[in-house]
């Protein structure tokens, strides 16, 4: 899975992980700006959205998520953390004019950011999970998948 995020924001490098109760990740609006957001929920934090900060791409098209109201939306980022089932972790890069999908997800007053992900669909697979890519061409969302290793 995505356990950490590496994105510009006013000029600067930012490394944020998952772990950090702080971390929050660039969504890029319809203006082209970019909006920080808190990214998913850890264990110990107050609120009512789902815990973690994935929604898997399957869950969302069975309907999982409808009573949060799910938006989709693009992180800004320029690569990021996986960890494989081995525990080694290796960062990969994000080409320019792609983004990491995101899912908004809000029950009341609380808004919070989930990366979307795909299970792998050949068994020798070195992640169980990765996040979903998208890209913008034209009028038409393209969708990308990481390779396999």
């Amino acid at each position: 899975m995505c356990d950490a995020v590496e994105y510009q924001h006013n000029n600067k490098r930012q490394f944020v992980y998952f772990i950090n109760p702080y971390a929050r990740l660039p969504v890029r609006k319809r203006c082209g700006a970019d909006t920080l957001q808190t990214w998913g929920r850890r264990r110990d934090e107050p609120g009512s959205l789902p815990r973690g900060g994935w929604a898997s791409h399957d869950s969302i098209h069975a309907g999982l998520w409808d009573r949060w109201f799910p938006r989709p939306v693009q992180i800004a980022a320029q690569r990021f953390l996986m960890r494989d089932i081995h525990g080694s972790t290796q960062w990969y890069p994000i080409t320019r004019g792609h983004w990491l999908q995101g899912l908004l997800a809000t029950e009341g007053d609380e808004i919070r950011l989930y990366v979307v992900t795909l299970t792998p669909g050949m068994p020798d697979a070195i992640h169980e999970r990765w996040p979903r890519l998208v890209s913008k061409t034209g009028n038409t969302t393209q969708h990308i998948n990481l390779p396999a290793s």
